[in-house]
């Protein structure tokens, strides 16, 4: 019998006949208090088990930001899908952290950190394939079938996270998604302070670099907007295109005219990303 970690809820609200829900916990993957947004879909007040989306959002979002501004719960509501929004770090004043935005809290790059300070609490990774699930799943009335999306380096995550475990996830979709961060200044600022100065173990963490070697697929939808003002240092969204080619990946890559890198730009695509999750969660 699998006993459910304790957690503990923050806030509730009713949505579209379903339940947005705030809890926190204390990780033990990350050594702190964590927080956590779950929607749950009119559909599990029948006892009905539900598909879980994981949302991983960017740098120094938290979990409300996916929930409060991609008016992403309507969709959800009808297609029976609950959508779990984790933080993007740990967070608390015993946990290292740097003056930058990009490094530190609210900047966790869903990687496991191996240096000094970040190693004692900065493992996103673990804590979002593991850690987070097996609470979802022993709390909630969810099945194990599990999609991933994600904005900016959150959609870095989603990407790598589905690539590295694709028997884990049915699809995995991205906005405005860091494509190459071995050589963006983001990433290369990110991974140097949290896996070192070999940067061959940076290419594990990169979705170009995973999608070029691929032998096993996790459909992929991607959608990218040419005005966003992080396309052409950080994003690089044709890098991900050349290594679909050379893997002949399935993925569907968009670019939109005048799309910028906010939630504007999210909540007028995000439909299309839920039902196209909704699609392979039902396979």
């Amino acid at each position: 019998m699998t006993i459910a970690p304790l957690i503990e809820n923050v806030s509730m609200n009713k949505s579209f006949g379903g339940w947005h829900k705030q809890y926190s916990h204390q990780s033990t993957t990350l050594n702190c208090a964590m927080r956590f947004a779950i929607y749950l879909p009119p559909h599990v007040s029948t006892g009905e088990k539900v598909p879980v989306l994981y949302w991983l959002s960017g740098l120094t979002c938290t979990d409300e930001n996916f929930m409060q501004k991609a008016g992403a719960l309507r969709m959800a509501a009808e297609l029976g899908i609950a959508i779990v929004a984790p933080d993007t770090s740990p967070r608390g004043e015993e946990v290292a952290n740097d003056d930058g935005y990009d490094l530190g809290q609210g900047a966790g790059f869903y990687v496991n950190a191996t240096q000094a300070p970040w190693n004692r609490h900065f493992h996103m990774y673990d804590y979002v394939v593991n850690e987070l699930p097996q609470i979802i799943e022993a709390t909630f009335p969810v099945s194990d079938k599990r999609a991933i999306s994600g904005h900016s380096m959150g959609g870095h995550g989603a990407l790598t996270i589905a690539m590295l475990n694709p028997e884990r996830y049915s699809s995995m979709s991205a906005f405005s998604p860091i494509c190459n961060p071995v050589n963006a200044p983001w990433g290369k600022k990110a991974f140097s302070a949290y896996l070192g100065k070999d940067k061959a173990t940076w290419l594990n963490h990169d979705a170009s670099e995973l999608m070029r070697q691929a032998t096993v697929l996790v459909p992929a939808k991607v959608d990218q907007g040419l005005a966003d003002d992080f396309l052409t240092e950080q994003l690089k969204p044709e890098s991900l295109e050349v290594a679909a080619k050379a893997s002949n990946y399935p993925l569907d890559l968009r670019l939109h005219d005048g799309y910028d890198h906010s939630y504007y730009f999210i909540s007028a695509f995000i439909e299309e990303h839920l039902r196209f999750h909704a699609e392979h969660l039902s396979k």
